[in-house]
């Protein structure tokens, strides 16, 4: 799979429904694989969709988000001691309070560094600074 965005998401962004400057957006670390989470942008909606089990870790909430351009962007970010199983993606996702209204952003499985071997310690996510930023409205 490549990093791509939800359905969902990108519908709700042209409904106008969301505003991701003043949305509470996380990242979860992600188990993928046979038997694990198996990205679906065409039907998976919510954080729900990923089992409670394969959500490795879940960062603090985003800061210093930005839109520019039809490029969003955010400030680095950290997992504090993350331990369990292997995570082969991030998932980029609007925290509402409840995984069933969560609403699923991007997944992303080309970041430098994925798969992740949780060892205790903190992970850095430092985004890319190219371009696209962590993803680009393509036109």
């Amino acid at each position: 799979m490549a990093d791509v965005s939800y359905n969902y998401f990108k519908q709700q962004v042209l409904n106008g429904a969301i505003d991701l400057v003043t949305a509470t957006l996380k990242l979860c670390l992600v188990r993928t694989g046979v038997g694990h989470y198996i990205v679906n942008v065409a039907s998976d909606q919510f954080l729900s969709a990923i089992a409670a089990g394969d959500r490795i870790s879940t960062s603090a909430a985003l800061t210093g988000t930005s839109t520019t351009a039809g490029v969003f962007d955010a400030s680095d970010t950290v997992f504090s001691a993350v331990s369990g199983a292997v995570a082969g993606a991030l998932v980029l996702f609007i925290d509402t309070g409840s995984p069933a209204t969560s609403t699923l952003i991007a997944y992303f499985d080309s970041y430098s560094g994925l798969p992740i071997t949780p060892n205790g310690g903190d992970i850095n996510i430092a985004f890319p600074v190219g371009t696209d930023k962590i993803f680009a409205l393509v036109g």
